[in-house]
Parts: structure tokens; sequence; C-alpha cells
């Protein structure tokens, strides 16, 4: 069983970078700027024996207007959540009013508390050690989450306090955990405000990200763990996706570089389209974004609750995915709606059939069959008055399906040709909407 850390503090204490630290990745967003992180990002790691669960939370502040009492709402989930709270404040500045005011949040939690003193890289720090302990949260430790000192510290005392639980519980720390399947990595990603923190708290059944009218709210890439019809999942929320001419700010800059990250690294990607104002360019740029990684898509229309005339309003959706989207030819489209809860089961029935898709694997003896066909149907064209020779073919991998071409002249054949088989390719062995690769290569000359 997990042990849970709850990291919070008021803005800019260094929360998200000692997150990082302990969690021994890069992980969530860091910068000067406060108040980067809004929804809480949680992270595995192991302290010792110890397996623990890290939580990096928004920065607290006080105020009851725009996204502060939704961030704080994130917080609270958070300490409620946790075995131990981690709190921290800002050495050089020492106690301010907003410390005082949260400290009192956390000790009202009845959760144990680590009181850390941050950025302590310096003597001229001390006075600020010394207001904390004001703060009545116990003796605060000197740390400096940027420069890893004191760290060994905090996670000597997490181990402990984490032992002292299992051992009140007799859970034994050797007991070997069961490993289950891997969970399938699933990106949401869109432009901004088209739905996608709605539609993963709708998944997951529980207000986990910060949603609202807002545009932009979400900044780091998100993951949640789901269970849906026994596969264990992973959902990836993500930050909106401008225009690269529109992006501003540091922090836009941030998320949207953690966003592509999260594309990069999925299995599945579903690209959520506003249905009142769908396959915008913008949408198409990161439909052609997603095949060039070579990620298994799935589209999904949101607000579907606010479209008249459904069948035909979805028949013009299908024709424009077709006609705008060649390159995943046959993509599934699923019109849902986050905000209702409608049409959830047909998107998650639509990915986990993308994913099966995408690592499917074709016989060789079957794809030397079909290119055999395929040539009689339409012999490639002549090159410089000789005859381009399609010899043998195999499929090298998958994720995405990756397949090997042996001919003559592989630099000769028509980027044209090439398109046919591979549309052939997809209609004769079922593969609509996967990305596929198809790499040419000479063959040996048998008379050389």
């Amino acid at each position: 069983m997990s042990f849970i850390v709850a990291i919070v503090g008021r803005p800019n204490v260094g929360k998200s970078t000692l997150f990082n630290r302990l969690a021994g990745k890069k992980l969530a967003l860091v910068d000067d700027q406060p108040g980067l992180t809004r929804d809480r990002r949680e992270a595995e790691t192991e302290f010792g024996t110890c397996a623990v669960t890290l939580i990096d939370t928004a920065g607290l502040e006080p105020g009851d207007k725009g996204l502060t009492p939704r961030m704080r709402q994130q917080t609270e989930a958070a300490i409620a959540q946790a075995d131990v709270v981690l709190f921290m404040i800002d050495a050089r500045a020492g106690v301010v009013a907003a410390d005082e005011i949260f400290a009192d949040l956390v000790r009202g939690s009845g959760k144990k508390v680590i009181l850390a003193a941050n950025k302590c890289e310096g003597r001229a720090v001390q006075p600020g050690i010394y207001e904390a302990y004001a703060l009545g949260l116990g003796e605060p430790m000197p740390i400096s989450a940027e420069h890893g000192i004191g760290i060994g510290e905090v996670t000597e005392i997490i181990e402990n306090v984490c032992r002292a639980r299992d051992e009140a519980t007799e859970v034994p720390h050797d007991a070997a955990e069961t490993e289950g399947p891997h969970p399938l990595r699933i990106a949401i990603v869109g432009r901004p405000n088209v739905g996608k923190s709605t539609l993963v708290n709708a998944l997951l059944g529980e207000d986990r990200m910060i949603t609202g009218p807002e545009a932009g709210i979400t900044r780091d890439s998100i993951a949640s763990a789901l269970q849906w019809e026994d596969r264990p999942l992973l959902l990836f929320d993500t930050a909106g996706l401008r225009r690269k001419m529109r992006v501003e700010g540091r922090a836009e800059e941030l998320s949207v570089g953690d966003a592509l990250k999260a594309i990069r690294f999925a299995e599945v990607v579903v690209l959520l389209l506003d249905a009142e104002q769908p396959f915008e360019k913008q949408d198409l740029q990161i439909a052609d974004l997603i095949e060039q990684e070579g990620r298994a898509l799935v589209i999904a229309v949101n607000k579907w609750d606010l479209v008249r005339e459904r069948d035909k309003r979805l028949a013009e959706l299908r024709e424009k995915c077709q006609r705008l989207l060649p390159q995943v030819k046959g993509v599934a489209l699923v019109p849902v709606s986050a905000k209702t809860g409608k049409g959830l089961d047909r998107l998650m029935q639509a990915v986990l059939a993308a994913d099966a898709l995408w690592n499917r694997r074709v016989p060789t003896h079957a794809l030397n069959q079909w290119l055999q066909a395929a040539v009689e149907a339409h012999s490639p064209p002549a090159a410089s008055g000789r005859r381009i020779k399609l010899r043998y073919m195999t499929q090298a991998n998958a994720r995405p399906p990756t397949f090997v071409l042996f001919c003559s002249q592989p630099k000769s054949l028509p980027e044209s040709y090439s398109r046919y088989l591979v549309n052939s390719l997809r209609e004769s062995f079922d593969m609509p909407g996967v990305p596929i690769r198809l790499n040419l290569r000479k063959g040996a000359n048998p008379y050389a």
C-alpha cells in the first residue's frame, strides 16, 4: 500500500522543484513565475523499502475570485488523501501572512506534518527559519530543493513515518507486490477550451482536474490512473494547443512543450474537437502531428449535447474527416458530451480498438500474397525506361505497423504509388485510422 505525501504551501516556495527532486525526474513544470502549477500531479517513487506517492499541489492563496477557490479545493483534496503533509515555506522571505493562514488549514487536517524551510543556501536565511517555529508545525527542516540540500533528511523522516504506519497496520515491507499488466497510456489533446479536463473528470468519475469557462486553465500534463473493463489505463490531461504564433509567455511555452511530450509518450491519442467549431486549421495540424509521431488516433467531438439534427451533422463530420485527413483514413470519430457523460463507453471502445490495430502484426506470407495482387491490379510505373520490380515485403515492427518493401529502384518509386500501397494495405488488412509506415529498401541483385 503506497504511502502518500502531499507537498503544500503558498505560490513560488519551490513545491514543484522539491517534487521533481524527490521523484528523481523532471515531471512538474518549474519556472520563476509564481502560480505555474494548478492541478495536482502525482508521482510514484521509493524511499528505502517504502513505496511512496508524491502529490504536487497548486500554491495556496487567500481569496475567492477566479481560479483561486478551485485550486484550493484541489489542494484540500490532496491534504485529505495524504498520510503526511510536507508544508513548505520560503526561508528567504520568512513567514508571511499567507503561510500563517494555510498553516492553520494544515493543522486542522490532523495529519502528520513535516515543515520544510526551502531556499536555505546561505546564512542569511537563519531569521526565516527561526520565524517558522511560530507556525506551530514542529521543528523546521532547512532544505534547498534546487541544490539538493537536506533532501536526505526529508526522505528519512518520510520513510520512518511510513514504517511506523505499516508496523501499526501489520503491513510487511518485503511482501512482493504482484505487477499487473502495463497501463495503456492515453493522451487527451486539442485546442484550448474544447473540454479536455471535463472529459477526463467524466471518465474518472470525480473532479480531478480544475475546469471552468476560462481558456488555458490546464498547464501541466497530468496523469490519472483508471480501470476500464479490467484494463488499466493512464489518462493524460494536457494543455490546449494553440497556433505557434499565438503562444504567449513562458508559462504557455512550458505547457505546450509538456503537451507535445505527452503525445510522444502516449500509445493512443484522443483528439478532442468542439462540435460547434470542428476541424479548424489547428485541429488538422494537431492530427497531422499525431500521425507523424506514429500514435494511434481517435477523434472525439465534444459538446454533442448542444447539436441539433445529430444524424445529419454526424454524417457531415465523417465526410469532412475523410476528406481533410486522408493520412489517417478511416479513423474513428465518436460524438461525446463530457458534461452529461454521453458517448464515453463508445469512446473507450474506440480507444481500445485503436490500440489493438496499432499493435497488429500481419503474417509475411499474407503480405506477399497481397503484394502480388496489388502489383497485378496496378503496376508501378517505369523509371527511365526500366521497370521497377517489387520483390518482397515483410513487417518490421508494430506500434505503429511498419513494413519494409524490397524493390529494384526504391528512390525511383513515385510517392503516389507508395500512397496506393499504403491505402491498399489499410483496406486489405482492416487497419482504419492507424498510421502506417512503408520503408523502401533495395533488394540484393541475384545476378551480381
